[in-house]
């Protein structure tokens, strides 16, 4: 499940902020990340398609975009906030299209009528819930970031919420018999998603304008023209 800033969050970060790597810990971190989640992606991909699941389907997709995201953040590790910044506005983009793909993935199996197979469902999520609480326990300490930190820790959390809502789902499948609890929780998966996309996407543009001004004066410096305020 995509990260939701909820409205205690922050969207203030000094444009000047010290990039993460003087922490180590925050590279190893995503390093271990990274690997958690590719290797998910895999084991829900597969497991999806077996089971016929569109949450579980779901959730693989999120995997395999969490660990492009780990990927993307590592890449941009020791560069400047406005950098960092341009980083989580990929990852706010991502987040906004995984919902529209969920979305889309629902409403074809909505109209196929099949069911999926609840204990794959159950078994799977539970691993993935797992993986999704050690990444998250890990991360706790750098959640108070700037949006590209942030957007981490609350994908990390939000994820291992989102796994105990296929394993209710499962629940559900199993007790109803019916596909309607998987794709009800397909379609909140998507609706977060979508939210926290542009959750991300509208601190990393805040930021981005913060960061703009000092770089305009820094330009102006290199070619001898004061800069005035």
């Amino acid at each position: 499940m995509a990260c939701a800033c909820h409205s205690s969050c922050s969207t203030e970060t000094p444009a000047n902020a010290a990039p993460p790597t003087i922490d180590p810990r925050w590279r190893r971190a995503l390093w271990i990340a990274l690997v958690v989640n590719a290797a998910m992606f895999g084991v829900e991909l597969v497991a999806g398609l077996q089971a016929n699941s569109v949450s579980l389907l779901a959730d693989a997709v999120d995997f395999a975009g969490d660990a492009a995201n780990y990927a993307l953040s590592l890449a941009v590790l020791s560069m400047a906030l406005v950098w960092r910044s341009r980083a989580a506005l990929v990852k706010g983009a991502t987040m906004f299209a995984y919902g529209l793909f969920v979305l889309a993935r629902a409403g074809w199996l909505l109209h196929s009528g099949s069911v999926p197979e609840p204990l794959t469902m159950g078994l799977v999520g539970f691993v993935a819930l797992l993986a999704n609480a050690g990444v998250a326990v890990l991360l706790y300490a750098f959640r108070t970031g700037d949006a590209n930190m942030r957007s981490v820790w609350l994908c990390s959390r939000n994820d291992a919420l989102s796994n105990l809502a296929v394993m209710a789902a499962a629940l559900g499948v199993f007790g109803t018999g019916a596909a309607w609890p998987d794709l009800a929780v397909a379609a909140v998966m998507a609706v977060l998603a979508l939210t926290a996309g542009l959750s991300v996407m509208r601190q990393a543009r805040a930021e981005l304008s913060q960061a703009s001004p000092k770089r305009h004066a820094e330009a102006l410096q290199t070619v001898g023209i004061p800069h005035t305020h």
